[in-house]
């Protein structure tokens, strides 16, 4: 059984700055790619930003030079730094990851969701 479970949602205003986190436990022998998506009512769910093992990184145009995605592979952890928001990035954000439980099976997860809202 693999869990993601991500924290740091909430309301800010615009201009502000909020820090996702998301921690992977469970039966985990390896993660590949860990990544936020998110989702606006009526919209559908797009990606933010994601980062493979490797530490390389690509993030939506709507958040390139605001939002920084890192990991802490020893902690299973992928974080979403986000600064000078706007209330056009109010949404629910997900977190993602590719897990491997043995050395041949793998996965794709999802997280919970965490709920952002970026208002005065």
């Amino acid at each position: 059984q693999v869990q993601l479970v991500e924290s740091g949602g909430g309301l800010m205003q615009p201009g502000g700055s909020l820090r996702l986190s998301c921690a992977a436990s469970g039966s985990i022998f390896s993660i590949n790619a860990m990544g936020w998506y998110r989702q606006a009512p009526g919209k559908q769910r797009e990606l933010v930003a994601r980062i493979n093992s490797g530490g390389s990184t690509n993030y939506a145009d709507s958040v390139k030079g605001r939002f920084t995605i890192s990991r802490d592979n020893a902690k299973n952890t992928v974080y979403l730094q986000m600064n000078s928001l706007k209330p056009e990035d109010t949404a629910v954000y997900y977190c993602n990851a590719y897990i491997f439980q043995t050395p041949t099976t793998w996965g794709g997860y999802w997280g919970q969701g965490t709920q952002v809202t970026v208002s005065s």
